[in-house]
């Protein structure tokens, strides 16, 4: 449902992409701070509601997104988070403090205007004519009506206008954006020294106090997920396929209906020489005529198509619909063996001649034998299948307690699977579907022991899947995991001790001494090339006083040890050339922009009544 979407974003992102404005505007804190809210509607602002069915279909749009942005590896319990859920309901606080500000200053725009705007959209357009069927398609993904659609956009398209417009008026002087752009363009030369926390680990054994009260305090790393072990059934055309069989007769009928496909078309076999003019077409054409057999040469000679002339001119054999010049394959088309003649094209001018035909040849049923059985069973197949699907789907949803009856009635085997989690981990492939596992793990089938739906997890392919085996979530036992804990100790201990030396040798850098390090092969690193360094590494890097060379810094790399960079050199930025130069005004422009915006938000936020239902936030409430 989301093709029309996907082809048409420019007007949908004018139009709704205020109904997710980056939440670095504000931040999930700043959210969560606002007055709490009473009644069922998720939110209000300065008493205009955000209706629960708002708030739940724009949480499914956003689901769905993700979902398909993720394909296979989607973890379902990701899709729903209270995370997620306060995302959703913020962005659609911040278009309401929008389109509050459009209604107060009478900004709306005429029923009339919204729908010259739709007429005019290139998105609705088709052969240069607005088309009703791809604004229908929209109002179908959208779930609107056009009234409701019209009625929204009066106020939507301002508020995006608005939004443009604050965000448009903001620019960086010039001084500052090229300063930023010397320092974003600056480089230092950094080698590396690293000071490993694994020799440490031998030595460091963990009291038994120490593990639990590090066992009690980090139990998220020692529980175990919610696991279920399943039977499922899977219908598939592919295997319907498998059982079909083709008569005699089918494969006839069906190869008399496409014998045309079948075969070879006639092939043709030239050479030229392409040339930029037509006097020089002529006297080259003399030439050959002249001398047939010195073709080759001065194909190789004045040839201008650098991909045949090494080869004498040789194009190959083509069939209709080959060339990349119609005007070229129509000349060798009308041509007889041999003959030599001129043509003009898009591409220059062209000495050609016939060298071959090869003729056409008609197809034979042995040899479309293959290729039309494997046809017609997948035609058979998708057939059955369609015929099946209904039934299946209904037959699981109906005798909802077992998965035996659709097994029995469509031929399937029913199989088993070993532990799954909630997540997806250790799902077999028909099973590793996000829709599949989440109708897996939902009360129905944990609880109340009902099959799922049949999910198409791929083309042609249905599944459905019961719980023949649930354990929720569960904490290891301290004994079962001793060895991991002491283990976690060990490591951490050793990158405190790693990082205890690391400071000391950095100290002792400071102070003129050498240190002992083996230093790694230096780099030129800068803020937009990393050279693989990490981001936590890069700053520190950037940020050292380089008015006095070397200098060094240092940066832990979590149970791994301590890191010391020693900053050797400073290369400054080169200069930009003026195409380059207006590029980066132009990104801090927008980067000011942003944060106009931003401060504007952050104003109307300020000014708003803005009222939270928390309930909302939870799974169950919509």
């Amino acid at each position: 449902m989301f093709d029309f979407v996907a082809k048409h974003k420019r007007l949908i992102q004018l139009v709704l992409a205020l109904t997710m404005v980056p939440f670095a505007f504000f931040g999930l804190d700043y959210y969560t701070r606002a007055t709490r809210g009473s009644g069922n509607d998720p939110a209000s602002v300065d008493g205009t509601p955000i209706t629960q069915r708002e708030f739940g279909d724009e949480l499914r749009r956003q689901q769905d997104q993700l979902r398909q942005a993720l394909g296979q590896n989607a973890d379902p319990s990701m899709l729903d988070t209270p995370e997620l859920r306060t995302l959703v309901l913020n962005s659609l606080i911040t278009h309401r403090l929008l389109t509050n500000e459009v209604a107060k200053e009478h900004l709306f725009l005429s029923k009339d205007e919204v729908v010259a705007f739709l007429l005019a959209a290139p998105e609705f357009q088709e052969g240069g004519k607005f088309s009703s069927e791809r604004y229908a398609n929209y109002l179908r993904v959208m779930g609107l009506s056009d009234e409701g659609n019209v009625a929204k956009l009066r106020l939507d398209i301002p508020a995006a206008r608005l939004a443009r417009t604050v965000a448009g008026t903001a620019m960086e002087p010039r001084t500052v954006s090229d300063r930023l752009a010397a320092i974003q363009g600056e480089k230092r030369e950094v080698a590396e020294a690293f000071v490993p926390a694994a020799p440490f680990v031998a030595g460091i054994k963990p009291d038994a106090a120490a593990m639990k009260a590090y066992y009690d305090s980090n139990p998220a790393q020692y529980k175990l997920p919610e696991r279920a072990r399943a039977e499922y059934v899977v219908l598939s055309a592919e295997e319907l396929a498998r059982g079909g069989t083709v008569s005699e007769a089918e494969l006839k009928a069906a190869f008399d209906a496409r014998a045309s496909q079948f075969g070879a078309a006639e092939q043709r076999r030239a050479s030229h020489i392409l040339v930029k003019t037509q006097q020089e077409a002529d006297q080259l054409l003399a030439e050959v005529r002249k001398a047939p057999q010195r073709f080759a040469e001065l194909a190789k000679q004045r040839s201008q198509d650098s991909s045949s002339a090494g080869n004498g001119g040789d194009l190959g054999m083509n069939a209709k619909g080959s060339l990349a010049s119609q005007a070229l394959e129509d000349e060798i088309f009308r041509m007889k063996p041999g003959e030599a003649a001129v043509v003009k094209s898009e591409f220059g001018y062209h000495v050609v001649r016939l060298d071959a035909i090869q003729p056409a040849k008609a197809g034979t049923l042995e040899e479309a034998r293959k290729a039309l059985t494997a046809e017609l069973l997948k035609q058979k197949a998708a057939k059955k299948f369609a015929e099946a699907a209904e039934p299946f789907n209904n037959m699981v949803y109906e005798q909802s307690d077992s998965l035996k009856p659709a097994a029995e009635r469509f031929k399937l085997k029913i199989e088993t699977t070993g532990w799954i989690a909630r997540g997806g981990q250790g799902a077999p492939g028909p099973l590793a579907h996000p829709k599949l596992l989440a109708a897996l793990f939902s009360a129905d089938a944990v609880k109340q022991k009902r099959n799922t739906d049949a999910i198409e997890v791929s083309p042609g392919v249905l599944v459905a899947a019961r719980v023949a085996e649930y354990k929720p979530e569960s904490l290891r036992p301290f004994d079962e995991v001793k060895a991991e804990v002491a283990g976690a100790l060990a490591r951490r201990e050793a990158a405190a001790l790693a990082k205890k030396e690391g400071e000391a040798k950095l100290a002792a850098l400071a102070k003129g001494g050498d240190a002992g390090l083996a230093w790694g092969a230096a780099k030129a690193v800068s803020r937009e090339d990393a050279k693989g360094f990490s981001q936590a590494a890069l700053r520190k890097i950037m940020a050292a006083d380089a008015r006095k060379l070397p200098a060094y810094v240092g940066v832990e790399r979590g149970e791994e040890g301590y890191v010391l960079y020693r900053i050797s050199r400073v290369v400054p930025a080169e200069a930009p050339t003026p195409a380059q130069a207006a590029e980066m005004r132009s990104h801090y422009d927008q980067q000011a922009g942003a944060e106009q915006l931003d401060a504007y938000l952050l104003a109307l936020r300020a000014r708003a009544k803005v009222e939270i239902r928390p309930a909302a936030l939870e799974k169950n409430a919509n």
